[in-house]
């Protein structure tokens, strides 16, 4: 039970060209312009990579790395959890993705990794819809109660619900989908930048659901599933506080992957109620969060059997 919500295995693509994609700034109000050159910020965003990479290692967790040298013009894809998800039982997810850039992120040799290491029983290949202008960006645009098959959902442009209630029915998740707006009253562009479930817990900012009745069901649900619920502030989701994900050494120890400047948001009682559940690792990534996401997105969690 424990593997399910927290794998032990991620996959991470290492930026060699990183910058903040303008193609997806119109809808992420979280993305910053660098004062940095572009070698230096695509340099910054390496080492940043790479630090986090050597923290979870030193934390037994298991990571494949795969290299992205910048030949497709790929800015975002230090962000692989946006295009694919693995899910027990052998099955892989494929997304749609809405910007054109992105799309040029989906790589076959992961895939194929994933097959050769894990056992595969099939490959569900939604990214045909991005045609009929149907979007669903991944383990982004939900967030995913493994334990309990529900997929919270933040509607926006890169969330069909048409497309989620597909994935929904395919990999037996329950949907709750919900409007959001942030402070200035924008819509939030994906789910994961909002809340983060853990095994025992679930970091969210139940402010940022607009319609009273529908934030209830979602604290409801979370808390009926015997999680602790920390209600985050708009301010802490600026900082990315929700944008967190919970992993298991393979020392069999909980861990939840945090940047710096999210946990620094933290107030003291919030980061004592998470001491008592699971260990944090915050982790210094101030240039890859300048493109509008933060750990989370960094890493795209294998839950898939390995083979013997």
């Amino acid at each position: 039970m424990s593997l399910i919500q927290s794998p032990n295995t991620i996959v991470m693509v290492r930026p060699w060209k990183f910058c903040s994609n303008p193609e997806t700034s119109d809808d992420n109000a979280f993305q910053k312009i660098s004062s940095l050159t572009k070698s230096n910020t695509a340099f910054n965003a390496k080492e940043e990579f790479n630090e986090v990479v050597r923290v979870l290692e030193s934390k037994t967790i298991k990571v494949h790395i795969f290299d992205d040298f910048g030949e497709k013009d790929t800015p975002d894809s230090v962000f692989p959890n946006n295009w694919f998800s693995t899910h027990p039982g052998g099955h892989i997810a494929i997304y749609p993705m809405f910007s054109l850039s992105r799309r040029r992120e989906r790589r076959q040799d992961i895939i194929e990794m994933l097959k050769s290491e894990y056992r595969v029983q099939d490959v569900i290949d939604f990214s045909g819809l991005e045609w009929d202008n149907l979007f669903l960006e991944g383990t982004g645009a939900m967030v995913l109660d493994h334990i309990n098959r529900i997929a919270y959902t933040a509607k926006s442009n890169r969330s069909s619900e048409i497309i989620l209630e597909r994935f929904c029915s395919i990999f037996h998740y329950e949907p709750m989908a919900f409007d959001t707006e942030d402070e200035n009253g924008k819509t939030v562009y994906h789910t994961n930048v909002m809340m983060s479930i853990g095994t025992k817990y679930a970091l969210i900012c139940l402010n940022m659901i607009n319609d009273d009745k529908r934030r209830a069901e979602v604290k409801s649900r979370l808390e009926e599933s015997g999680r602790v619920v920390i209600d985050l502030s708009f301010a802490q989701i600026n900082n990315f506080a929700g944008n967190t994900l919970e992993l298991t050494g393979l020392n069999g120890k909980k861990y939840l992957v945090i940047s710096k400047v999210a946990y620094e948001s933290l107030h003291s009682s919030e980061i004592e109620i998470l001491s008592k559940m699971v260990e944090t690792i915050p982790i210094s990534i101030p240039t890859i969060e300048l493109a509008g996401g933060s750990v989370r997105c960094m890493m795209a969690g294998i839950h898939l059997s390995k083979r013997k």
